[in-house]
């Protein structure tokens, strides 16, 4: 880190200051004194050739310090700039000293007396050069800006939550857009195979799975309900409940049976019966629709397709596996788009594809504090890794 044992010397007397050291104050100076006291702006004063500062009573006021307490050095008040701040603090005066800037101005934190931290507010211009055109006097002003820093801060925290917020929203519009649209697509199929079914056998397996498709939409339903009903300021991660992983990826398997025997995929839950999650239901059913129906969307209708869900636990962490013997993706070109909005990555062959669905995936199950991965060749299939941290939120 650059040192620059001279070139901070903050705050001052003013020059009327010293020039009338010895004479009566007058009117002109009370006025200046007053002003100075009123404003709550520090003043510092440096003799670059006694090499002599001079701080002022409201500077050293601004970081607790009594007028006798505080030493007229630079070297203390550099002292007590944040390690943070210093390589900057430092930076930005050599700037001035070397003619590059006409007036400094930085804003550094400083420690005060009794250990806290103020931000401050330091400018400063030279007042006088010597006959070589080399700074010979600068004055500069302290001011406590701590206030409008806690205020910007706030200001930040409310957009971050905000931000957060609407994320949250178009996810959840997500939720209600694709899982009710999967719902009501497969109760459509269904009647319509109804209509078309030429046995009562037939019919009768048609409205078992009829039936199995209400009371999934109806769970749906419940759960998207109990969300909406919930304050939006709550994190999505704090609405858990115990989900029983291997009966929850059948239903979303058997609502999605229409689909998946149109495209001749075969589907294994090789989750363990056992196995169960603490997690939001609502967003994780989302995640699992989705990858399972992109896995049957981007099937490889030359083969015999296969998509496997399946887990593997770790000391810290349990990872859920959705993968395919799909068409895959060209990861070379893609890479880096793969989890952005409106991005696809299979041209016009398929067309129907809006290029949100991996974007939202990957919002919800950060918002479920996980992480997803993909891995993908062309034309030799894909795999997504779901990780969760925390192995007590699981058994």
């Amino acid at each position: 880190m650059m040192k620059f044992p001279n070139l901070h010397l903050r705050n001052y007397r003013s020059a009327f200051y010293k020039t009338r050291e010895t004479s009566e104050p007058t009117l002109e100076d009370e006025k200046h004194r007053i002003a100075l006291e009123l404003s709550n702006v520090g003043l510092w004063d440096w003799n670059i050739l006694t090499n002599k500062v001079f701080y002022s009573k409201e500077s050293k006021q601004i970081i607790g310090y009594s007028n006798s307490e505080l030493k007229n050095t630079s070297e203390f008040w550099d002292s007590k700039v944040h390690l943070d701040d210093k390589e900057a603090y430092y930076s930005e005066f050599k700037s001035l000293l070397k003619g590059h800037i006409e007036l400094y101005q930085n804003e550094y934190r400083i420690q005060c007396k009794d250990g806290s931290y103020k931000w401050i507010l330091d400018k400063a211009k030279v007042v006088k050069r010597d006959s070589k055109g080399k700074p010979s006097h600068i004055i500069g002003t302290h001011t406590d800006i701590t206030n409008s820093k806690d205020k910007e801060a706030q200001l930040n925290n409310n957009l971050q939550l905000i931000t957060s917020q609407n994320k949250r929203l178009y996810s959840f519009t997500h939720i209600v857009s694709h899982n009710l649209k999967t719902h009501i697509g497969n109760l459509k199929n269904i009647l319509e195979f109804y209509d078309e079914a030429s046995s009562e056998t037939e019919k009768i397996e048609l409205v078992e799975h009829l039936k199995s498709i209400s009371e999934s939409l109806t769970t749906t339903i419940v759960d998207l309900d109990d969300i909406v009903s919930i304050k939006s300021k709550i994190n999505i991660s704090q609405l858990k409940e115990r989900v029983d992983l291997h009966d929850f990826t059948n239903k979303i398997i058997e609502s999605l049976k229409i689909d998946s025997d149109k495209q001749g995929v075969t589907i294994h839950n090789a989750l363990r019966k056992d196995e169960s999650m603490l997690t939001n239901r609502s967003y994780l059913e989302s995640v699992f629709y989705n990858l399972i129906s992109n896995g049957i969307k981007y099937s490889d209708p030359n083969k015999k397709s296969q998509i496997v869900i399946q887990s593997i636990h770790t000391k810290d962490s349990v990872k859920i596996l959705i993968s395919d013997n799909g068409i895959g993706i060209d990861m070379k070109k893609y890479k880096d788009q793969i989890f952005q909005m409106y991005k696809t990555f299979h041209g016009t062959e398929r067309s129907d594809s809006r290029g949100i669905g991996l974007y939202i995936t990957k919002t919800q199950v950060e918002a479920l504090q996980g992480e997803i991965l993909m891995e993908s060749t062309l034309n030799e299939g894909t795999a997504f890794s779901i990780t969760f941290k925390n192995k007590k939120n699981s058994n």
